[in-house]
């Protein structure tokens, strides 16, 4: 084909997120850029529709253009957003126009009429990994609230999904919910509930117990500068700056506990960083980055 190895790996990761799924689905394909604030203001927008159709056999696929140059260039992209919807490998329409959620179901209402899609009932677990993609996206960018909204649309394709309900639950916590949160998590079957996708939403649940209010968190604070070597106040501080999103004074305040006196009340300091690895994700930037500090602290 003429391709190097680099541009290779941009038409296979192409082909598994749109091409293949686009042979019996439509694909609305978002050309999206985090510098973009038009694409940003979409975004809501698409998601919800896709969730909304996504049992007429509509699914959401985003690709962004500082990544996927090669892609962007071969549609030929020249400002985004940029959305069309795709159909057997290729664009049916473009959908860059519909800006609202009536444009945009109007547009899909159009197409899903002509052409021979194979909505196949509920949706799928590969249908539904981009929209879990999209509402862990919006966690680690702490907004809570949009984080819950889509997994709420997701859990009504996908309702008995643990990474879904992990997400829902997670959200709920960000955005300060916690007692619907608890409650989410109290009513899942037993069977359901012993996934490991749920042990993060427990982890983020129990850490967000102990918030604190404004004035308890200063406090909380003072007590742990005036006494640096009180570990029971320096644990306590940590807790709470955690649960009040404040995560990197909480691992610094542990990490300089472990550094200070790693066996101290059986390790606390320690299990306290891995449950807030836990809670935040093992696959999050600021995890590995924070795992590694206390690996130097460990070993040097």
């Amino acid at each position: 084909m003429g391709l190097n190895l680099d541009e290779q790996k941009a038409v296979d990761r192409f082909r598994q997120t749109v091409a293949e799924p686009s042979m019996t689905q439509l694909v609305i394909l978002d050309f999206w850029a985090e510098w973009c604030g038009p694409c940003k203001a979409l975004t809501p927008v698409l998601e919800k529709v896709a969730a909304e159709y996504a049992d007429k056999g509509v699914v959401l696929a985003k690709l962004n253009v500082d990544e996927e140059q090669f892609i962007a260039g071969q549609f030929q992209v020249r400002s985004i957003p940029t959305v069309y919807a795709i159909f057997q490998g290729q664009p049916v329409a473009d959908l860059t126009s519909a800006r609202t959620e009536s444009q945009l179901k109007q547009m899909l209402d159009q197409l899903l009429e002509k052409l021979p899609i194979q909505p196949g009932g509920a949706a799928p677990q590969q249908d539904v990994a981009p929209l879990i993609a999209m509402g862990e996206e919006a966690l680690a960018e702490g907004d809570g609230e949009r984080a819950a909204s889509i997994f709420m649309q997701i859990l009504d394709i996908a309702p008995d999904n643990a990474q879904v309900l992990s997400g829902l639950v997670r959200g709920l916590v960000a955005a300060g919910r916690v007692d619907e949160a608890e409650g989410l998590l109290g009513s899942i079957e037993p069977e359901l509930a012993a996934d490991p996708h749920l042990e993060r939403a427990r982890a983020a649940l129990t850490l967000a117990k102990d918030k604190p209010d404004d004035s308890e968190l200063a406090a909380l604070r003072a007590a742990a500068a005036e006494r640096p070597a009180d570990m029971d106040a320096q644990l306590a501080f940590a807790n709470a700056a955690f649960a009040a999103g404040e995560r990197d004074e909480a691992a610094a305040t542990l990490l300089r506990m472990v550094a200070a006196d790693r066996e101290w009340n059986e390790g606390a300091a320690r299990a306290k960083l891995l449950q807030i690895f836990e809670a935040v994700g093992l696959e999050d930037p600021w995890v590995s980055a924070t795992r590694r500090k206390l690996s130097t602290v460990l070993f040097g």
